[in-house]
């Protein structure tokens, strides 16, 4: 545990999150009225600390935001300091540009940085802090597949705006005997698929984490149209993927982290079902409307006591930690934990047992 600090620098980075704002908000406040410690915005996450972008924030600059989504502060899923994308002619290489972040903080006269993200964001954080850098992580994901947190801010409010799509599908998907597919983000986990269609009633459910088998899924529209069941909802994550198959993506980005982006598994799944149960099939793709708008109650209550548990922390000079949910209450835990890939949906899930358990398949079986 090292001195208090005196300033600390804040960002916010990849993807956008319903919540932010309210985490940005949480910790000006509590670090200026409560530790007297001044607060600088570093402008566009990782990026802004390459690139010297970065601005005081007060009072009154966070005064207002509570309910809004995005980012003040602007963010990147992009920029990684130890691997940043420079155009070499027309080609895109990447360089260790870790020195420049350094010299920013310095230049800045930061004593600590708080990041706010998920995992790309907390192994980055982590790898600051073995450069000597003291760093706090406040979590964040729509996805929640972030390790040493029951939650994540935004996946609530991701998981209402996709079981209220569902819920709207199914009118439709009733009024015209179909198969209506509606496919969720969430990466490599299938957390919000797995929660919005437990809400909005999926009766069959895709996850990265079960591989699928287009026959079962088949099997299982069929029957329930024999039992004169003349719709179905699929929930799939985009994630998913066959037994023995590989992820659907639509393109792939040169200067990013993770050049694949993943997309089109609902199409491919409607066109299946439609060819082989002559059922008429249409998928829906929820896209970047789960990531934006106002972050529900929930989500605002969380992201305030992240931050102001992060405030507290950093007020201690305490380095390498991240906050984190356990239960109801709000802890820390190492970094290093945290920096170790995507938390996955466990077969043993009590909320895939339910899901089975009311008749949700999950089109292994």
């Amino acid at each position: 545990m090292g001195a208090s600090p005196r300033r600390v620098g804040l960002l916010t980075a990849g993807g956008d999150c319903p919540g932010l704002n309210a985490v940005i908000r949480a910790l000006t406040k509590s670090l200026i009225f409560d530790h007297g410690i001044e607060v600088i915005g570093i402008m566009d996450g990782f990026k802004g600390l390459v690139e010297n972008a970065a601005r005081e924030l007060t009072m009154d600059d966070v005064s207002g935001i509570l309910t809004l989504g995005g980012t003040i502060l602007g963010t990147t899923n992009r920029e990684n300091p130890f691997k940043y994308p420079v155009s070499k002619g027309r080609e895109i290489v990447f360089k260790d540009r870790s020195r420049d972040v350094l010299e920013t903080v310095e230049r800045l006269r930061l004593d600590m940085l708080i990041t706010i993200g998920g995992d790309g964001t907390q192994a980055i954080s982590n790898q600051l802090v073995q450069k000597g850098l003291r760093v706090i992580g406040v979590p964040k994901t729509i996805d929640n597949d972030l390790h040493g947190t029951d939650l994540t801010f935004g996946h609530d409010t991701a998981v209402a705006v996709a079981a209220e799509a569902i819920d709207r599908i199914h009118t439709t998907a009733m009024s015209h005997h179909r198969v209506m597919v509606v496919e969720t983000m969430g990466r490599y986990s299938g957390w919000i698929a797995l929660r919005a269609g437990i809400a909005a009633g999926g009766d069959i459910l895709l996850l990265p984490e079960i591989p699928y088998h287009m026959d079962a899924i088949c099997r299982e529209v069929h029957q329930r149209s024999e039992k004169g069941r003349r719709s179905s909802i699929v929930v799939v994550a985009e994630g998913a993927k066959p037994k023995g198959g590989e992820v659907t993506a639509r393109r792939t980005v040169a200067d990013a982290s993770d050049p694949l982006r993943l997309g089109g598994v609902g199409e491919r799944v409607a066109l299946e079902i439609e060819k082989t149960t002559n059922v008429e099939a249409r998928a829906t793709i929820l896209g970047h409307i789960q990531r934006g708008g106002t972050p529900t109650p929930f989500d605002r209550i969380l992201a305030t006591r992240y931050g102001v548990e992060a405030a507290v922390i950093a007020a201690r000079g305490e380095s390498g930690k991240m906050v984190a949910l356990h239960g109801d209450e709000i802890v820390s835990v190492p970094l290093e934990s945290v920096a170790c890939g995507p938390r996955l949906v466990p077969e043993s899930s009590t909320l895939i047992k339910t899901a089975r358990s009311i008749g949700s398949s999950f089109g292994d079986k």
